[in-house]
């Protein structure tokens, strides 16, 4: 027997990972790409310096109109935000009970970061959103435990925000899943009902479904039983969103193939079974991105409850300001506050949005 031949080690593989590897690729990946990035970067260098001198270098950071009358036009006045601060955020609430709002908030952010762990994702999670809503509610509102009664009229700002958000998403979810379904049904009268109530609500704009849920709803209910301003636009905004949400979980059905449902059904399993277990988490995975883009919708929406005179974040900057001629002024510098805000919110869904993605194309992989 011959001796077997050693074979010479090969060099490792560039690494196809890292910041190095990541700023070629997507940066310098082609000449097209890599004069958008030089063009990019001279503008940015080019406008840089003067953002920076008016954003910080030469602005009023001290509740003093005086000084920022003296400083417009070359320095921002981010004293503005430490006089108003409370009034955007936290709208028209009593000043001496806005603590609730602030413990009902962090109590609201910190189950929603919660949820969106693995680690959390057990049966005692619907519990703790049915508690935390318990709680939520009832610092807002008041009336029991000794709080004072706060109506909903005076609800504002962020918490009123993030309330509408998340009950229209929690709401809107399972309802536009049935609308879906319902429209692939092979039943004629259930098919059509789903695609007209979809195609009607999606015929209309949402400043037009908030006004029909706050002025002509209550003129077809007997006299006292009109429901809360607060309970007729969350509907509203709930059912908007379904009929939306219900188109991208119908493209998403659409994407399962036909032997999935073949598999399943030789098996035994039934109609329900079969969407519970194979369809649905196949097609939401799918359309992962289409799902959070129609979230994103819905948190940047709610600015539109200002029509009903509910003063969410956008609706509490104009009250803090409009009615103020000291702070007037610098409403720019306000609207740049709730725009660095909404930004925050809405890439962290985006950023979740990518990690769920990650994680179903990897589980697709195995």
């Amino acid at each position: 027997m011959q001796p077997c031949e050693t074979i010479p080690a090969r060099p490792a593989p560039p690494s196809s990972g890292g910041l190095r590897a990541w700023v070629r690729r997507e940066l310098f990946g082609s000449w097209v790409s890599t004069l958008t990035t030089l063009a990019l970067l001279a503008w940015a260098l080019w406008a840089l310096p003067g953002a920076l001198d008016w954003l910080l270098w030469r602005a009023v950071w001290q509740a003093d109109a005086d000084a920022c009358q003296a400083a417009r036009g070359m320095g921002a006045c981010w004293g503005v935000i430490t006089e108003k601060h409370r009034l955007i955020l936290l709208g028209r609430y009593p000043l001496e009970e806005q603590w609730r709002p602030v413990l009902a908030t962090g109590l609201l952010l910190a189950l929603v970061i919660a949820s969106g762990m693995r680690r959390f994702w057990t049966r005692w999670l619907v519990l703790a959103w049915v508690l935390v809503w318990a709680v939520f509610f009832a610092l807002m509102r008041g009336g029991v435990a000794g709080l004072a009664e706060v109506p909903t009229e005076r609800w504002g700002g962020l918490p009123l925000t993030l309330m509408l958000t998340t009950l229209s998403i929690v709401l809107a979810c399972p309802l536009a899943v049935l609308l879906a379904l319902g429209r692939r049904s092979r039943m004629p009268a259930i098919r059509g009902l789903c695609a007209l109530f979809i195609e009607l609500v999606r015929g209309v704009p949402l400043i037009s479904v908030l006004f029909m849920a706050s002025f002509l709803f209550p003129l077809f209910l007997p006299v006292g039983a009109t429901p809360d301003v607060l309970i007729r636009v969350l509907l509203g905004i709930a059912l908007f969103a379904a009929a939306y949400l219900a188109e991208t979980v119908r493209a998403g059905l659409q994407s399962v193939p036909q032997g999935q449902l073949e598999a399943a059904n030789s098996i035994g399993l039934s109609w329900w079974q079969t969407q519970r277990l194979v369809v649905l988490p196949q097609a939401l995975g799918a359309v992962v991105p289409g799902l959070m883009n129609s979230f994103i919708s819905i948190f940047k929406d709610s600015s539109l409850i200002t029509i009903v005179s509910l003063y969410e974040l956008t609706g509490s900057l104009g009250l803090a300001l409009s009615g103020d001629p000291e702070w007037r002024p610098f409403m720019v510098e306000g609207y740049l506050f709730i725009t660095a805000i909404y930004f925050v919110v809405c890439a962290a869904m985006s950023r979740y949005s990518l990690w769920v993605e990650q994680r179903h194309a990897r589980g697709l992989a195995r």
